[in-house]
């Protein structure tokens, strides 16, 4: 037998959620089943698997202590890099500059030095974490951004801030700019570019139509065209969608495909021009909060740039360089 007392990161999750996540190695059917014959109880009572916990909730679990994993005293998390590039934070968020080449997440070849893996060693060790604290939240990123690509991702560092801003990037109240170059120049220098996306998940690649097709999702990309030089254009935008591998998709498109992307561009575009990485950075970050934003209401019209986009000052000097 167990108790856990739900504390304010816990609060507001399903209870057949919380469980999952505090203790994984009950399987699912069986949760169910303690719950419906009692075995599972919250307050002293029969608990409802889709009932909302509130702080302060107290659940008793009668099941085998195998169930229960020890505690890990030691992390994973900690092998990873301690380097962040911190745009902004406070006592609920964080603001990182992620570099190009660095995964948000782990995958299948990188698991330790990822971002949410520095995040959680940062925590860690300025005492803001410790995963034997708690039941069920992680810190843990908010958006996420392609290896290929850099800029600003946000990390919540409890889990209200996380709902709250999860609900917002759904709603679009956050606005994401990013920056990019690409091959050619627009006719028109500003305006917004609308299409229909479908993804071949096996591929993780994605393919843009001008008409609305069955499995496809409508996407819309605003665009200013900044300067042009050299039969190069760097671009603002400004996603009004977010779908996987938009921009790129988007425009390569309409012909201008970004500069050093191999997937969406053409590489004999790219050779002659030594370029290696693709051309795009998430640099701008605004809240733009239209409904009650609750304890981080303070962040509302709030914008944040990256100050260091690692093209942007060389193409307005006319220094861009090879292979960067």
């Amino acid at each position: 037998m167990k108790t856990f007392l739900i504390s304010k990161n816990d609060a507001g999750q399903r209870l057949d959620k919380f469980i999952s996540k505090a203790v994984p190695a009950l399987p699912k059917s069986l949760m169910y089943k303690y719950i419906r014959t009692k075995r599972i109880k919250v307050n002293s009572k029969k608990g409802d698997i889709a009932m909302k916990l509130e702080q302060g909730d107290k659940i008793d679990m009668y099941i085998n202590d195998e169930f229960f994993a020890p505690a890990d005293e030691h992390y994973d998390f900690l092998s990873a890099s301690s380097k962040l590039d911190i745009v902004y934070e406070d006592e609920n968020i964080m603001l990182l500059n992620k570099k190009v080449g660095l995964l948000s997440h782990p995958d299948e070849k990188e698991y330790n030095d990822t971002l949410i893996t520095r995040v959680k060693r940062y925590l860690y060790e300025k005492g803001e974490y410790n995963p034997k604290d708690e039941n069920s939240f992680v810190p843990a990123l908010v958006n996420r951004i392609d290896r290929n690509t850099g800029g600003i991702v946000i990390a919540a560092k409890n889990a209200e801030s996380l709902r709250i801003l999860n609900q917002k990037l759904k709603d679009r109240e956050l606005e994401k700019y990013y920056l990019c170059v690409i091959h050619g120049y627009m006719k028109k220098k500003s305006g917004t570019l609308t299409g229909w996306l479908s993804k071949d998940e096996s591929k993780n690649k994605v393919e843009v139509f001008t008409n609305e097709r069955r499995g496809t999702k409508q996407i819309k990309t605003k665009y200013e065209v900044i300067s042009e030089k050299d039969g190069l254009s760097l671009v603002e935008v400004e996603l009004l969608t977010g779908r996987t591998h938009q921009i790129r998709a988007h425009f390569a498109s309409v012909g201008h495909p970004l500069l050093g992307d191999g997937k969406y561009g053409k590489n004999a575009m790219n050779k002659p021009l030594g370029y290696k990485k693709q051309f795009l950075y998430s640099y701008r970050l605004k809240f733009a909060f239209t409904s009650d934003a609750g304890i981080l209401e303070y962040l509302n019209e709030k914008s944040f740039e990256v100050p260091d986009v690692w093209f942007r000052q060389e193409f307005l000097d006319g220094t861009l360089t090879h292979a960067k």
